[in-house]
């Protein structure tokens, strides 16, 4: 009979479809975690990375999961443990940014609905996950990461101020949570990139955006997903068993 301690980590990933998750889903699944993928509306993108993380040995199942509904984001790590039977990781990497624009052109509904899916969102998804993990409350332990972006720091001014402020938000929580459940067994981090190719532009309108940004960031390109995915592994790892509270800033020195 197989231990628990001798048994596979479990992740949930949340937006594990493209972009940041679909590279931060192959790195795990190389370092030999099983998976849970989240994803709005792409399946058949989901589908291809979670065949290419099963090649590598995971065992990967997929929910689909509309981060606006609260209800929906309070199942996922249930959903997990029922399918899996334990959750040692959670990575809430889906995210909004609303359009690329000044301040005032935006709206205040825009706004409202990126906080839901930024902030509101991972606090579920995180009172979920400590609520299992915290051996305060019988479980085992785990990690969370908290996928922010280095526009917490700067503001994003003429671009996407909510946005910035909702990661903001994302950081905080996530230092209160890291302080909070230490003692439980619970590491709680966050990853901050910064400017890197994924689709996040095109859907804000700026599918250039990348490129454009390059001259600014003192590397003079912008960040490749594979990047991020490295520091989130990291974080979720046992080399990092003595870090929490903490952002690691993967944004080529912005």
């Amino acid at each position: 009979m197989t231990s628990h301690v001798d048994e596979r980590p479990v992740t949930i990933i949340t937006g594990g479809s493209r972009g940041i998750g679909a590279a931060i889903a192959e790195r795990l699944a190389a370092d030999g975690h099983d998976l849970l993928l989240t994803y709005r509306e792409r399946r058949d993108d989901a589908e291809r990375v979670a065949d290419g993380c099963r090649a590598a040995g995971a065992r990967v199942e997929l929910l689909q999961l509309d981060q606006a509904d609260l209800d929906a984001c309070a199942d996922v790590v249930p959903e997990a443990v029922r399918r899996f039977g334990r959750v040692t990781g959670l990575v809430n990497n889906a995210g909004i940014t609303g359009r690329i624009g000044p301040f005032l052109d935006g709206s205040i509904e825009e706004s409202e609905l990126v906080f839901r899916v930024n902030v509101l969102a991972p606090m579920v998804l995180c009172r979920s996950a400590i609520t299992h993990m915290s051996t305060e409350l019988g479980g085992a332990g785990g990690s969370i990461v908290n996928i922010s972006s280095s526009a917490a720091t700067h503001g994003a001014p003429n671009t996407y101020i909510p946005y910035a402020a909702s990661k903001a938000a994302v950081n905080v929580m996530s230092t209160g949570l890291g302080l909070e459940f230490a003692r439980a067994g619970v590491r709680v981090n966050t990853v901050s990139p910064g400017t890197s190719r994924t689709e996040i532009h095109a859907a804000a309108g700026r599918p250039n955006a990348p490129d454009e940004r390059a001259a600014g960031i003192p590397m003079g390109r912008p960040g490749e997903p594979h990047e991020i995915a490295g520091a989130v592994a990291y974080l979720l790892s046992d080399d990092a068993s003595y870090v929490t509270a903490t952002d690691i800033r993967v944004s080529g020195g912005k």
